[in-house]
C-alpha cells in the first residue's frame, strides 16, 4: 500500500472553507498554508495559516482563480499537498492536473473524474448508461407549449449562474440569450441546455465518500430545498419525509454514479425528487459541499479527515459508512436584504457571537472588528445544530439565531429564524418555491416591539451623557421651580426605515426616565445595558454604540430579537435626496453589461431591466422606475461603481396635462 504523507497543506480558498480545512489539520498534526489577494490580507483565514502567501490583486479572476499563481505559492511555501476547498478551482481538472504535475498531492478527485462531470450534459449522457434515472434533455429549438415550463441551466458552473424558468414560449430566445450571457460572464462557457421544470421539486442530495482500493461509502441524504435564487440557504440531514424505499433508490444512484467515474475521495450527487416522490439525477459535485458539516454531525465523521486519509492513499476506516444518529440543520448567515432583492451588504462587521450550547456549531470566516467586502460571496457564517429529533435540531437552531449578537451590515438573520418556524418548514413540506410563495411574510415587519427598543437606545445614549465630563453646572441663576422641557432623540430603524421620536427627562437622580409612557418603568440604565419593568414584566436590553463614517448607529440586543438604528439629527438635511428618476447603485460592483441598444434618448418602460451589476458573486437588475426617456447614462461595461453612484437618469413620461379652465 503506498502512502503520500502529507506534512503541510497550502488550502486554495478562503473565508469560512479555508478556516475549516485549517480546524482539522491542526488537529491531525499539519501545517497549513494559505493564499489571500489584497482585500483578504487582513482575513481571519489568513491570521489562522502557519504561513500565507499573497496573490497580488483583489478581483478572483487575478488571484484566486489563477491556478498557476497557486501553484507557485504551494511550492515557495514548502506545501506538499493543496486542498481546493468549494467554489473557485475546486471542480477544474486543469489546475488539479497542475498540481500534481508539480509534484503535489492533491486532496480531491481524479482528474478524469472531474473532467466527466464538469459538464453537465456530458454528465448525464454518462449517468444514462449507468442507470442513474434522469430528466430528458429538451431541444430549445423544437420546444412548444408542451414541454413548458422549461428550466435553462449553463452546462459549466453552478450556484444559479445562468439559470432561467421559462413559462412562455415567446419569452424562450430572450431568456435563452440572458441565460448564455450570464453563464458566459460566470464561466467563459456560454452552453445552455434545458430541461423540464419540475413544480415544487425538492432538491436532495447523497454525500460520497471513495477510496483507491473499490469502497465507496452513501453517507445518507441531505434536503437542500430552501434556496434563493437557486442557490441554497437552510440544509438539513437526514432528508425529512422520504420512505424506505426512496432513500433506498437514492443512495445506490449515487454509488453507481460515483463508480461510473471512479470517483475518489468526497463528493456529492444532487438529485430533483419530484412531488410524487420520483428522483432525477441534477449534477455530481467533485468537491466538498457547503452543507457537509450536518452530514459530519449526523454520522460522527470529520470529512475533511476522510479526504486526507484518502489522498495519502490509505483505505476507508471501514467497508461502510458509520450509523447515522439523531437529525442535523444548518442555516446560511448572509450579509444580505431579503425584503430588497437580495442585495448583498458590505461594511464593517463590528459582532458575530453565536451563543454556546451542545449540539451548537459555527463555521465562519469571520470575526468581529473584520469587513465584509465587495469581491466575495456575502456569506459569513454556518450555524448547526445538531439533536436526538428534527424537531429538537430546528428549536435549538433557531433559538441559537435568535440570541445571536450581528452588529454591522443587514442580515438574514431574521429570515432564517422565521423561516425555521414556518409551519410548512416544522411539517417537512420543503420544495424549492418555498422563499417564492413566502418571502413577503419572511420579510414583513416582526412581531417585536421596535419602539421599546429604540426607547432603550434614549435611555442608553442619555446615560451616557450624565456620566460624561462637561463644563460645571453655574452657581447662580440657573435654579427653576417648574419642570424642565423632555429631551428629544430621533432614530431611523435599520433596515426598514421606520423613524421613531423618543421624548425623555433625566431627574435628580441621574436615572434617565421616558416622558409620558404610562405602563413603563426604568429599573437600571448605563450606556450600555437598560433594564425596564413593560406591564410588569422585566426586560433587559443590551445597547452597543458604534460610528460608520458620519452616523452613529446603536445596535439593541434581546432576549428574543435585535435592533439597528440610526441615529438622526433634529432637523432632515433636504440636499440628501436624490434626484426624480436617478438610478443610484444599491452596492458597490462592477458594471456587466446594458439592455440592448440601451443609450440615451432611449425610450424606457416602467420595470425594464437596464443595467446589469455583479457583487459578491451575485447579478442585479437595475429597473427603470417609470416609463419615460433616458435623459443621462454613467455606467458602461466594465465600470466598477462605488454604493450610491449615479447610473443613469429616467425622466418620466407624464403624458398629457389634464383638462383645466386656466389650460383648456
Amino acid at each position: 500500500m503506498r502512502r503520500d504523507v502529507i506534512d503541510t497543506l497550502l488550502v486554495a480558498n478562503r473565508g469560512e472553507i479555508a478556516c475549516r480545512i485549517f480546524r482539522t489539520c491542526r488537529e491531525v498534526g499539519i501545517a497549513t498554508v494559505a493564499v489571500y489577494s489584497d482585500a483578504d490580507a487582513d482575513a481571519l483565514h489568513v491570521r489562522e495559516a502557519d504561513l500565507a502567501v499573497r496573490l497580488p490583486g483583489s478581483a478572483p479572476a487575478d488571484t484566486y482563480l489563477r491556478g498557476d499563481l497557486v501553484v507557485a505559492a504551494a511550492l515557495a511555501a514548502g506545501a506538499d499537498a493543496v486542498h481546493p476547498g468549494y467554489g473557485f478551482l475546486s471542480e477544474n481538472a486543469a489546475f488539479a492536473a497542475a498540481v500534481q504535475d508539480a509534484g503535489l498531492a492533491w486532496v480531491g478527485p481524479p482528474v478524469k473524474a472531474i473532467e466527466l462531470m464538469a459538464s453537465k450534459t456530458r454528465a448525464k449522457e454518462l449517468m444514462a448508461g449507468a442507470g442513474v434515472p434522469l430528466l430528458a434533455p429538451v431541444d430549445p429549438a423544437a420546444a412548444g407549449e408542451g414541454d413548458l415550463p422549461l428550466l435553462l441551466k449553463a452546462a459549466s458552473g453552478g450556484g444559479g449562474r445562468g439559470m432561467r424558468i421559462v413559462r412562455e414560449l415567446q419569452a424562450l430566445p430572450h431568456e435563452l440569450r440572458e441565460a448564455a450571457a450570464e453563464a458566459a460572464s460566470a464561466f467563459g462557457d456560454g452552453e445552455v441546455f434545458a430541461e423540464p421544470y419540475v413544480e415544487r421539486g425538492r432538491h436532495v442530495e447523497v454525500q460520497v465518500m471513495a477510496d483507491r482500493y473499490g469502497t465507496v461509502w452513501a453517507l445518507g441524504t441531505r434536503d437542500c430545498s430552501l434556496q434563493r435564487r437557486h442557490q441554497k440557504v437552510i440544509e438539513e440531514a437526514p432528508a425529512p419525509g422520504l420512505d424506505a424505499a426512496l432513500r433506498t433508490r437514492l443512495h445506490e444512484a449515487a454509488v453507481a454514479a460515483a463508480r461510473a467515474v471512479g470517483y475518489r475521495g468526497a463528493g456529492t450527487v444532487e438529485f430533483l425528487v419530484s412531488a410524487e416522490g420520483r428522483p432525477y439525477f441534477l449534477e455530481m459535485n467533485t468537491r466538498l459541499q457547503v452543507e457537509h458539516p450536518v452530514t459530519e454531525a449526523v454520522f460522527g465523521v470529520d470529512l475533511v479527515a476522510l479526504q486526507l486519509r484518502v489522498a495519502e492513499g490509505e483505505p476507508l476506516p471501514a467497508p461502510g459508512p458509520p450509523q447515522a444518529v439523531g437529525h442535523a440543520v444548518e442555516a446560511r448567515l448572509y450579509a444580505e436584504d431579503p425584503a430588497r432583492d437580495w442585495q448583498p451588504q458590505t461594511g464593517a462587521l463590528l459582532a458575530l457571537e453565536v451563543p454556546e450550547a451542545p449540539g451548537l456549531r459555527l463555521d465562519t470566516g469571520y470575526v468581529g472588528g473584520d469587513t465584509i467586502g465587495v469581491h466575495y460571496d456575502p456569506m459569513l457564517a454556518k450555524v448547526i445544530a445538531h439533536a436526538p429529533t428534527r424537531p429538537e435540531a430546528v428549536r435549538l437552531l433557531a433559538r441559537a439565531l435568535e440570541r445571536a449578537r450581528i452588529h454591522g451590515p443587514v442580515t438574514n438573520r431574521e429570515l432564517l429564524v422565521r423561516s425555521l418556524r414556518h409551519p410548512d418548514f416544522a411539517a417537512g413540506r420543503l420544495d424549492t418555491g418555498f422563499y417564492d410563495r413566502h418571502l413577503a411574510d419572511l420579510t414583513a415587519p416582526g412581531a417585536g416591539d421596535p419602539g421599546v427598543a429604540a426607547l432603550a437606545a434614549a435611555l442608553a445614549e442619555a446615560a451616557r451623557a450624565t456620566r460624561s465630563p462637561g463644563p460645571a453646572p453655574a452657581r447662580f441663576g440657573a435654579w427653576r421651580n417648574v419642570p424642565s422641557q423632555p429631551q428629544v432623540k430621533r432614530y431611523r430603524s435599520e433596515p426598514a426605515g421606520v423613524e421613531y421620536e423618543i421624548a425623555y427627562r433625566t431627574p435628580r437622580t441621574g436615572t434617565p426616565e421616558p416622558h409620558e409612557a404610562p405602563g413603563v418603568r426604568v429599573l437600571a440604565a448605563t450606556p450600555d445595558r437598560v433594564t425596564l419593568e413593560l406591564d410588569g414584566v422585566t426586560r433587559h436590553f443590551s445597547i452597543t454604540t458604534d460610528r460608520d463614517r458620519d452616523r452613529r448607529r446603536l445596535h439593541v440586543d434581546t432576549a428574543h430579537a435585535s435592533y439597528t438604528f440610526t441615529a438622526l439629527p433634529r432637523f432632515t438635511d433636504p440636499a440628501t435626496h436624490a434626484d426624480p428618476g436617478s438610478l443610484l447603485a444599491p452596492m458597490p460592483g462592477t458594471v456587466v453589461r446594458l439592455a440592448e441598444g440601451l443609450a440615451a434618448g432611449a425610450a424606457v418602460a416602467a420595470g425594464q431591466p437596464l443595467i446589469w451589476l455583479e457583487a459578491m458573486k451575485m447579478e442585479h437588475r437595475i429597473l427603470a422606475p417609470a416609463s419615460g426617456t433616458l435623459t443621462a447614462l454613467h455606467a458602461a461595461p466594465g465600470h466598477q461603481v462605488e454604493v450610491g453612484a449615479l447610473l443613469a437618469v429616467v425622466q418620466e413620461d407624464l403624458g398629457p396635462a389634464p383638462a383645466t379652465e386656466e389650460n383648456a
